[in-house]
């Protein structure tokens, strides 16, 4: 249930998002927000936005193949999903 709220207010703020079976991240692709830097989107995220993520490049070799790609981590209360949803929104 939390993994498919945060899904959800992902979907609705304009990420491309990978739904997960068996963890508790969220990956998303930030070039459809006109983004394309990770570690830049998610350097800015918490001013902007005040949630934070994860930038993926972290865990590749190449990170450049992971540059669009940040993680949401869904462990959380559903209050406190359901508002980080409505502030990336």
């Amino acid at each position: 249930a939390r993994r498919d709220i945060l899904a959800a207010g992902l979907t609705e703020a304009g990420f491309e998002v990978f739904k997960p079976a068996g963890t508790y991240f969220i990956t998303t692709d930030i070039r459809p927000l006109g983004e394309k830097d990770g570690f830049a989107f998610c350097r800015a995220l918490p001013e902007r936005a005040g949630v934070v993520a994860i930038p993926n490049a972290v865990f590749y070799d190449d990170r450049e193949a992971g540059a669009p790609f940040v993680r949401f981590a869904f462990c959380k209360r559903e209050e406190v999903l359901r508002e980080a949803a409505e502030r990336l929104r």
